[in-house]
């Protein structure tokens, strides 16, 4: 199976310039907890709502004048679209993620692929991986 068979297709990104409660908000009306932080639509990093919480909250700064960028985690992984589900999910367990912004071959943010789609495609044994790697992290 490729990852365009089991990804989310479409998705929601960010400029590394948006605030931490442009962010929040985005996030709530979208019920997601992950945004990928884009240049010119090539992701640059990612922010979850677990790193407004450590990044930003729990530090006391002011969530409008905190940016992506400055709590983004960066150096990401990301997989092809048209790459084997065995290769990204192995990707997820050594990065220890549960989900890897997939890119087209022009390196554009096409959707995500997360351990809910490998669920829901009938890949429960590789999404037991990927969640047993990402818990022992």
């Amino acid at each position: 199976m490729l990852v365009k068979e089991a990804m989310r297709a479409g998705t929601e990104w960010v400029e590394p310039g948006f605030t931490v409660t442009d962010m929040a908000v985005k996030m709530r009306d979208l019920s997601i907890g992950s945004l990928a932080v884009c240049n010119d639509g090539k992701p640059v990093g990612i922010v979850t709502d677990r790193d407004i919480v450590l990044r930003c909250c729990a530090e006391a700064k002011d969530p409008a004048k905190i940016t992506a960028e400055e709590i983004m985690t960066k150096n990401i992984a990301w997989c092809y679209v048209d790459q084997k589900i065995e290769d990204a999910t192995h990707l997820m367990e050594e990065r220890h993620v549960r989900r890897l912004p997939v890119l087209d071959r022009g390196e554009q943010l096409v959707g995500f692929l997360s351990v809910d789609d490998l669920s829901r495609n009938g890949s429960f044994n590789l999404a037991g991986e990927v969640i047993k790697a990402a818990v022992a992290h």
